[in-house]
């Protein structure tokens, strides 16, 4: 083959969708384009063509514009004539002109046509959307990880046992027999065929046993009422988090008809390895920090073995938060069992993406104290000491002081509901650039700790008020437009020029933290309390806070630059190097570049949309 045709069947197969391309047909393929050279300022497509063709960019740029003369769209070098073989030039839906000198490759439309009918997998490009395209390219992310078992099995599939089941009248004794004889560790209890409860192995040896009951006492003394269940159509690494998050190890699961069976970790661990269980079971057992930190130094290795088996950013976050959640909740008892019970109640709250259940390992630390209104002055000398121990203890244990100093240890975050409800009062009616960004913390806040139920009525308060005030929503809009995607003109990456981190982007602050800020605004527009960001972008579209197809859009945009970040992550972790966030384009390949792009491109697309709509500019 010719050099120069060589040349161009390489460019052809770095970007897609030709290679979806078979090695054969990309062969013959440059054979059959044409080269054309377009002086900068021509119509594009070129009025003049002959024949209606595939416009493909080797190099140069164009510009599209609506019939009103504003921009939509740019191409670039890989990029191709939007819709170039579905209309004539008069019904394109833009005007093209290139904005420099550009060389195209041309595909006859009928050529086009041939390549769509006989390729499948090429066709689909051009009749995918963007959200589309991304998901696919997140599954083939995932499909290049060792295993995907537990993120495709639903846990109806593991349910190989008949259902095992009793009444809860009979005796302990007689429930222990049931399952000796069906060899199982735990018993659902049925009332009328419907789900009254359940006992464990624990629960003999814990409640029964060693309680002194007596085993001829009716087994719903030792039940457990209050049960979190599962559906048989949930993926088995969904029960897994679920599990970590509860640390339990038994789930019921429910069908259409009622009650089948029960998945445990041991029906997972035939699956895969259940390490985020185990690490939180381990610290629930830890005695001091200096063991949970010996524990939490295991985070990395969950993460690499989570990206290996094909588990998403936000399955990833789910399993990591799990344990952190975990670690916190075991320095509180540890404190406490140190400084003597507390004096009025309190709640701990996690602030950032541990609120959100998005972290990778290990984040930085944002946390802070609620406590009961009736607390007195020297109360707080209990809350300050124990804000400390649980502040070291987690910066011992790798989730480093927060450089903002948002921690319960600083007197200011360490406040009785009265004063907290005063703050969200004054930030949401005077949002100066203070009161943002601490807005951008605190509206992202859940109860890590919190017996007496004090974060329901300060959460309840909270959406009230912001829900209200339009003014403040729009300043958080324009807020949420400072954190840009990092691409530039003509879909080119913006990348960081010289020191550490030279010839990269970051891809939390200016890829994952924008669709973050969009998705508290949509939520806090229409009063939602969900905190998660895939949660609060799924509710905001059901609440019409935004459109569905602009909610799903942003969730697939956030799963694949998230996944990606990651999986970059995995691999400095399994080289023996600190995590972070700076990726460099060469990293990936041509396909998962389009694919990133498409995903900054959604996202600026969105960012413009949300100034558009609160008038953003305004309030900068």
């Amino acid at each position: 083959m010719d050099v120069e045709l060589i040349e161009i069947r390489e460019f052809l197969a770095s970007h897609a969708p030709f290679d979806q391309l078979p090695a054969g047909v990309l062969d013959a393929l440059p054979q059959r384009l044409t080269v054309r050279y377009l002086r900068r300022g021509t119509p594009f497509p070129p009025p003049d063509d002959p024949e209606p063709n595939l416009y493909i960019l080797r190099r140069g740029a164009v510009e599209l514009r609506d019939d009103t003369g504003n921009l939509i769209g740019k191409l670039a070098e890989g990029d191709l004539c939007p819709r170039p073989c579905e209309a004539s030039q008069a019904d394109m839906p833009f005007d093209g002109q290139t904005a420099e000198d550009t060389l195209a490759y041309l595909l006859p439309c009928a050529e086009l046509e041939q390549l769509r009918t006989e390729h499948m997998s090429f066709s689909e490009h051009f009749d995918a959307s963007m959200s589309q395209r991304m998901r696919k390219a997140l599954d083939a992310i995932r499909d290049d990880s060792a295993g995907t078992a537990l993120m495709t099995v639903q846990v109806g599939d593991l349910l190989a046992r008949p259902l095992v089941h009793a009444t809860p009248d009979i005796s302990i004794q007689a429930a222990a027999k049931i399952m000796s004889d069906a060899r199982v560790s735990s018993l659902l209890l049925l009332k009328d065929g419907r789900l009254a409860g359940m006992i464990t192995d624990r629960d003999l040896r814990n409640r029964c046993l060693a309680a002194g009951l007596p085993p001829s006492e009716p087994v719903h003394r030792i039940m457990t009422e209050r049960l979190h269940t599962v559906r048989d159509s949930t993926l088995g690494f969904e029960a897994l988090i679920t599990m970590s998050r509860l640390n339990v190890h038994h789930l019921p699961v429910l069908d259409e008809h009622g009650v089948r069976g029960v998945v445990s970790t041991s029906d997972l661990v035939r699956v895969q390895s259940a390490n985020a269980v185990y690490l939180v079971g381990d610290v629930r057992k830890a005695d001091s920090p200096e063991t949970l930190a010996a524990i939490s130094a295991k985070l990395g290795e969950l993460q690499i073995q989570l990206v290996q088996s094909g588990a998403t950013a936000n399955q990833i976050g789910q399993a990591i938060t799990a344990v952190t959640d975990a670690i916190t909740l075991r320095l509180l008892e540890l404190a406490e069992a140190d400084l003597g019970t507390p004096p009025v109640p309190y709640c701990w709250m996690a602030g950032g993406s541990q609120a959100r259940r998005e972290q990778s390992s290990h984040s930085d630390q944002d946390n802070a104290l609620l406590i009961a209104d009736h607390m007195q002055p020297e109360d707080d000398a209990y809350f300050k000491a124990l804000a400390r121990f649980v502040n070291d203890g987690l910066n011992a244990c790798g989730y480093v002081y927060c450089p903002g100093d948002v921690m319960a240890s600083n007197d200011k975050w360490r406040q009785p509901l009265k004063i907290w409800t005063k703050y969200f009062n004054t930030w949401i009616k005077r949002p100066d650039p203070m009161a943002l960004m601490l807005s951008s913390v605190f509206f992202d806040l859940r109860p890590i700790h919190d017996p007496e139920g004090l974060f329901g009525e300060l959460s309840e308060r909270i959406h009230a008020m912001s829900k209200k005030e339009t003014i403040y929503i729009a300043y958080m809009a324009a807020n949420a437009l400072k954190h840009r995607p990092p691409i530039g003109f003509f879909r080119k990456f913006v990348l960081i020029r010289g020191g550490e981190h030279n010839q990269t982007f970051d891809l939390k602050h200016r890829g994952i933290v924008p669709v973050v800020d969009l998705a508290r605004v949509y939520a806090l527009s229409a009063g939602l309390d969900e905190i998660n960001t895939l949660e609060r972008l799924k509710a905001a579209g059901e609440a019409r806070a935004l459109s569905a197809d602009g909610a799903a859009n942003l969730i697939d945009a956030q799963e694949f630059i998230g996944t990606l970040r990651m999986r970059h992550q995995a691999a400095q972790l399994k080289r023996g190097e600190k995590a972070d966030n700076f990726l460099a384009p060469d990293d990936l390949s041509a396909l998962e570049r389009g694919h990133l792009k498409d995903a900054f491109a959604l996202i600026n697309t969105m960012q413009e949309s949300l100034g558009q709509r609160y008038q953003a500019g305004r309030f900068a």
